[in-house]
């Protein structure tokens, strides 16, 4: 697995052989990088949760992203989130949390810019993760909520104060876009 573009383009990464873990392939992290330029001006804090190989959080600080919280619950994806932030010389700008996102939700407290969220496409939580999402501080009125997910699993059009703004497909999997409802 690589680095898409920016600073870091073209940096090899290591990604987990042992886990349950599905990396992100390089066609849906272009996919979702290519809609999030779009969409999102201010990249300066990052959370990727289900983190993985932490691909998603260091193509944003690639990107120019200033900081990203990693969240991953396999002590095994956390040593290789941290040696990826090593070798990429990208540690200073990044923290990791070795713990399930459901603990993570109940202590992260500042307001993210653009959260990814890459859950194991069986997990029956998902849609459970993204209402405490909407309903945290975690979320602003600004904040883009990217789900990763299977085509043959999809996601609501709406969690509480969230709305679907964006979904497009690549084979069997699914980027769909949250944005919290304004108020007009």
């Amino acid at each position: 697995m690589r680095i898409i573009t920016g600073k870091l383009k073209g940096h090899h990464l290591k990604t987990p052989a042992t886990t349950k873990t599905r990396p992100v392939t390089d066609m849906m992290r272009g996919a979702i990088f290519s809609i999030l330029e779009n969409m999102v001006e201010d990249w300066s804090q990052v959370l990727d949760l289900f983190a993985g190989s932490g691909a998603l959080g260091i193509e944003a600080l690639s990107r120019g992203a200033e900081w990203a919280d990693f969240v991953e619950s396999e002590r095994k994806c956390c040593v290789i989130i941290k040696e990826n932030l090593e070798a990429t010389r990208l540690t200073v700008q990044a923290k990791v949390y070795c713990c399930s996102v459901e603990k993570a939700l109940g202590f992260l407290d500042k307001e993210y810019n653009i959260i990814l969220m890459d859950p194991p496409y069986a997990n029956p939580t998902t849609g459970d993760i993204i209402t405490r999402l909407g309903e945290s501080g975690l979320v602003g009125a600004k904040t883009a909520l990217v789900v990763s997910h299977s085509s043959r699993l999809p996601l609501n059009q709406r969690y509480g104060t969230l709305n679907n703004v964006k979904e497009t497909r690549h084979g069997d999997s699914c980027i769909s876009i949250y944005k919290k409802e304004t108020i007009s």
